[in-house]
């Protein structure tokens, strides 16, 4: 510990020279009686190994000043000074006090005057702050120096390290905010283009889709693009696929959003006034795209065909349905001989027809009992034990057999047919928890249902009626929901959890998911995608997405649900991470309401082999089917 010791008196200085060459015993035993005193402690205990000093003595203040210049620039800082106030005929201890601390700030000074020339409150103006600076009258004893030279070098050494710390911290925390920024441009960039990718292209078309503005979506790929991979390999393939990004964004009306989708696949968002404006900007692309490109030496004729659809505000459309009447243009197009735009029609899609038969017959599947619940097991992980179900909805149509929900629930959401749906969900699972020892249920709500007028009194009245307790109700809902409006959805997530209500994300890591939803909303429970999960043994960025999500829940306290665990090695891989909780196809399948109560009496599974799993057409749910 180096002390600066500043007078101009030679006795002083061999005063000083006794006090820090070492403490006597006798000394020793007088500082630990003087902490016990004022700190309360065992004299027997207080006493902790002695500091080391090391004394700089300077007779006058301009050397005492000189010797803290030299001794910061050589990295051998002071923690204290003890400066006399008289020192003629130099410069005295308020000035020199005062210069030392323009050089050092962190210097904690110690004035000692038998005289009074001098206010505290002078000299701590010129030398301050005023927690670092102190007074010590002549004649001292030796404990009153060497005490205050421990505790001021103790607390010097304590606020180097803190200091340190927050340099330390300052820099991680610039480095997460580069790595966050890094990794929200990868999360939504394509790698190969640098152009947004099919997660950026939904929000943008979300927004468009919500939007007051009429608007236009173009989805184009490239013509006979598997001949260039074929001849001239997937590197000369890659390439062609930048250049013809970059002619498309190049060509694209101002104010355009150019994606890439994937492969050879682009989509492009125009706001235009009408259907015609449109046809001639796709057109233009189209043109720009049938040009001559030179790849690795070899030249290759362009050509892109495009399906274009025209949405008017208001037309209640969701942004998947417009990508799919587009995707249906597209295939229309490449009949037509490629290299040309065609604009969706709904002669193109039979399927809309079907819809509105769909449509029509739900409107009468609640009344006719055509609907049911089936509920799959959630399973804690230490002893497998069973704490929950999910319950999901099923509908057997007379007229089209087993439908899927991820059919008739955009249906039902496009409508006025949700909020229906969603009481009689509500109420069938509330009604079944009843035969239950002490698990909860978890029910879906869409982003439609959550967007409902009073929603926390609607379902607080339906839970209250069944007699059922709010902590055994958990409400699933996706971040589309709450991201609608975010604000709006805090306040209603809050009042939902000061009531008992369990709250749990569905599909996290899908959508809108940062650091942010989390700390915002009142959850908890996430429940991470099952794609993910699919993806764990085969892509290393999914299974770090896992891990990450599942310490993020454990360091914020809540749990996680892995969803889609179909194999062993799922299973196993889940367990090794840590995540607390698992749902799929290895543990059990979707159960009707009597195995499921038996189930729940039992509450302990081990998991069962798993069964051969269906293929059902993967059309994107929104959260009400689980």
């Amino acid at each position: 510990m180096r002390i600066l010791i500043v007078d101009d008196e030679p006795g002083m200085h061999e005063s000083y020279r006794q006090c820090f060459g070492g403490a006597s015993r006798e000394q020793g035993a007088a500082l630990d009686a003087m902490a016990a005193e004022l700190f309360g402690d065992d004299p027997a205990t207080a006493r902790e190994e002695p500091v080391k000093f090391e004394t700089v003595h300077c007779m006058q203040g301009a050397e005492g000043v000189a010797a803290v210049a030299s001794g910061l620039e050589r990295g051998e800082r002071f923690a204290v000074a003890f400066i006399d106030v008289r020192m003629p005929p130099g410069i005295d201890g308020k000035e020199t006090a005062k210069r030392i601390r323009a050089i050092d700030p962190e210097i904690n000074l110690v004035i000692v005057t038998g005289f009074s020339d001098f206010s505290p409150l002078e000299i701590s103006r010129a030398a301050g702050p005023a927690d670092k600076i102190f007074y010590i009258a002549k004649p001292f004893q030796a404990e009153e120096v060497v005490q205050t030279a421990t505790a001021l070098g103790k607390r010097w050494q304590v606020d180097r390290e803190l200091a340190a710390a927050m340099v330390l911290l300052q820099e991680q925390k610039a480095e997460l905010a580069a790595n966050e920024s890094k990794a929200t441009h990868l999360a939504n960039h394509d790698s190969l283009t640098d152009a947004p990718n099919r997660l950026a292209f939904m929000r943008a078309l979300t927004d468009h889709v919500r939007g007051p503005d009429i608007f236009a979506m173009a989805m184009m790929d490239l013509d006979r693009f598997k001949l260039v991979n074929d001849t001239f390999g997937h590197l000369a393939g890659d390439e062609l696929i930048r250049m013809v990004c970059g002619v498309v964004q190049e060509t694209a009306p101002q104010g355009a959003f150019v994606a890439r989708l994937g492969g050879d696949e682009f989509a492009v968002l125009i706001k235009v006034t009408g259907e015609d404006e449109a046809v001639m900007a796709v057109e233009r692309l189209l043109l720009a795209c049938a040009t001559t490109f030179t790849v690795f030496g070899h030249s290759v004729q362009g050509s892109a065909s495009a399906g274009l659809v025209i949405v008017q505000p208001g037309m209640q459309h969701d942004p998947i349905d417009v990508m799919r009447r587009a995707d249906l243009a597209l295939n229309e197009s490449k009949k037509a001989g490629r290299g040309v735009v065609r604009v969706f029609d709904e002669s193109m899609d039979e399927s809309i027809r079907f819809r509105r038969r769909i449509e029509g017959g739900l409107s009468q599947a609640i009344a006719n009992g055509e609907l049911r619940l089936v509920f799959q097991p959630i399973v804690a992980r230490d002893e497998m034990e069973v704490v929950a179900f999910e319950a999901l909805l099923r509908w057997e149509s007379p007229e089209y057999g087993g439908i899927s929900p991820a059919l008739f629930i955009p249906i039902a959401e496009e409508s006025n047919l949700i909020h229906e749906l969603g009481d009689w969900v509500l109420d069938a699972a509330l009604k079944t928890l009843r035969q239950w020892p002490g698990q909860y249920v978890s029910v879906n709500f869409s982003p439609r249902q959550f967007r409902r007028q009073n929603f926390v009194g609607h379902v607080v009245e339906r839970v209250q009626r069944a007699g059922i307790e709010p902590g055994r109700l958990q409400i699933e809902i996706t971040e589309t929901a709450i991201f609608d409006d975010a604000e709006r959805a805090a306040d209603t997530l809050y009042r939902l959890r000061q009531m008992g209500f369990r709250i749990a994300l569905d599909d996290f890591g899908t959508g809108y998911s940062s650091l942010y939803n989390i700390r915002k909303f009142a959850l908890d429970c996430l429940k991470i995608d099952k794609s993910f999960i699919d993806g764990m043994g085969k892509e290393r960025e999914s299974a770090a997405i896992v891990h990450s999500i599942i310490h993020l829940g454990r360091a914020l306290g809540m749990e996680v649900v892995a969803e889609g665990v179909e194999t062993d090695a799922h299973l196993h891989a889940l367990q090794l991470a840590g995540c607390s909780h698992y749902q799929g196809y290895y543990l059990a399948r979707p159960l009707e309401a009597d195995v499921a109560a038996e189930l729940a009496h039992e509450r302990f599974m081990a998991p069962a082999a798993p069964a051969p799993v269906e293929v059902e057409l993967a059309v994107p749910g929104n959260g009400t089917e689980g």
